[in-house]
């Protein structure tokens, strides 16, 4: 059987590799261990299709180690012992370097039967995730290993790639003539999502697509790319590292007011699928970024939301843009959030005390003998419905927790409260 395109045409150098420029290149990283030979423990982290896999096997030849693949989804503990005792024999004698993929799979205990080795450096460990490492892999392992992130790939790298998958795959079928339109392969380049993997699987599909169709001749044009792609790719996953990231982008373009960038990351959003977090998100938003800069923003885009619910996906995106818009243009205060989580600051570190006595409840038969109340002055029956009177506990008497901000209706909160005070 056939191995697939992606396999094939797997770069054995350095040099071959697309992306990833941050990393490798002249004085780089990645190209300066392998030129040394020297190569370190490393976590490789990013999303699938860019090239760890690839870059992996270009460093086990280069460290001139026995070299060991698991993929942790489906190994066990048995297959770390039966390469463990391949240590000691002439097999091994240069050191092993062990490719483990897919990392957070191994649970603690089968992350931990590692570390002996990885510490004594008989074991040479390039891991691989797709997760955020520092949430899935055991802190003895992070502490011992150099973690690389490898990123999404420009789609004019991809592209580059997937001119090399076409003349790979014209070899397949010398006795067919296959032409890529340019437009075909710009498409395929930039619906991958990054992900070198899925445009070299579009472009074995386009083939497959018309090898039985064209005879002899096979003209992959646009619309023959569109029907193999069938949908951008992107990096996306409700229960991944890549959600929150999308999650706080969002929230942060708002903020930054910047509608482009708001409407673009609910794009990715509602592409997944995720119309609640979406809903929730700018919920959130409306409360801790506008906030008392435009109160009204929460009851609008709660509007929004609930007609986002009531609608579904596809017409849900509507009401949640008109949403996402309004809030990055709108002014912006955190002021509501900072002044709750300072007062709770203080709850949680044991400052406040006993509610003043003249504020607690004297709504029950003997509350007056116990001087509940009795000294509590009623802000109705004096002028302007305010009178100057003690409401924090008496250890936090002075302590200010809300700093009004500089926006339209702050200023009318602080010359209101000003007046009041002024005015007695």
């Amino acid at each position: 059987m056939t191995s697939p395109l992606a396999d094939r045409i797997r770069p054995k150098t350095l040099d071959d590799v697309v992306g990833q420029s941050h990393i490798i290149g002249e004085d780089k990283l990645l190209t300066n261990l392998v030129r040394g030979g020297d190569i370190p423990n490393m976590i490789f982290f990013g999303p699938s299709g860019t090239g760890k896999t690839t870059v992996a096997n270009i460093c086990a030849a280069a460290s001139g180690k026995v070299f060991y693949k698991l993929n942790a989804t489906n190994a066990s503990t048995k297959d770390i012992k039966d390469i463990v005792a391949e240590l000691d024999t002439l097999h091994a004698g240069s050191g092993v370097l062990l490719y483990l993929d897919e990392i957070q799979n191994f649970n603690k205990k089968q992350q931990q039967s590692l570390l002996e080795y990885i510490e004594n450096g008989s074991i040479t460990l390039i891991a691989s995730t797709t997760e955020n490492p520092y949430f899935y892999v055991y802190n003895a392992i992070l502490s011992r290993s150099t973690v690389v992130e490898f990123l999404p790939i420009d789609a004019d790298d991809i592209t580059n790639a997937v001119r090399r998958g076409v003349e790979c795959i014209k070899s397949d079928y010398p006795d067919k003539k296959i032409n890529f339109s340019e437009e075909a392969i710009i498409h395929i380049a930039h619906t991958s999502g990054g992900d070198v993997r899925k445009s070299l699987n579009a472009v074995e599909m386009c083939v497959k697509m018309r090898l039985y169709r064209d005879g002899n001749e096979l003209n992959i044009d646009l619309e023959t790319a569109c029907a193999a792609t069938q949908k951008s790719a992107f990096m996306f996953d409700k229960d991944g590292d890549s959600h929150y990231d999308v999650m706080s982008a969002f929230q942060k373009s708002i903020r930054g007011s910047d509608p482009d960038a708001a409407v673009h990351y609910l794009a990715r959003l509602l592409e997944g699928g995720d119309l609640i977090s979406a809903c929730r998100r700018l919920m959130v938003i409306a409360a801790e970024d506008i906030g008392l800069a435009y109160p009204n923003a929460i009851s609008v885009t709660k509007s929004c939301v609930d007609c986002a619910l009531q609608l579904g996906l596809p017409e849900a995106r509507i009401p949640l843009a008109d949403a996402a818009i309004m809030l990055a243009c709108l002014p912006k205060s955190n002021a509501g959030i900072c002044a709750i989580d300072d007062a709770m600051a203080d709850i949680k570190a044991g400052k406040g005390g006993s509610v003043p006595l003249h504020l607690k409840d004297a709504h029950y038969s003997g509350a007056g003998k116990l001087g509940r109340g009795t000294e509590y002055k009623y802000p109705h029956a004096y002028k302007n419905a305010y009178v100057d009177q003690q409401y924090l506990p008496d250890a936090l008497v002075g302590k200010h927790y809300y700093v009004p901000r500089a926006n339209k209706t702050e200023d009318a909160y602080k010359k209101y409260l000003e007046f009041l005070k002024e005015d007695k």
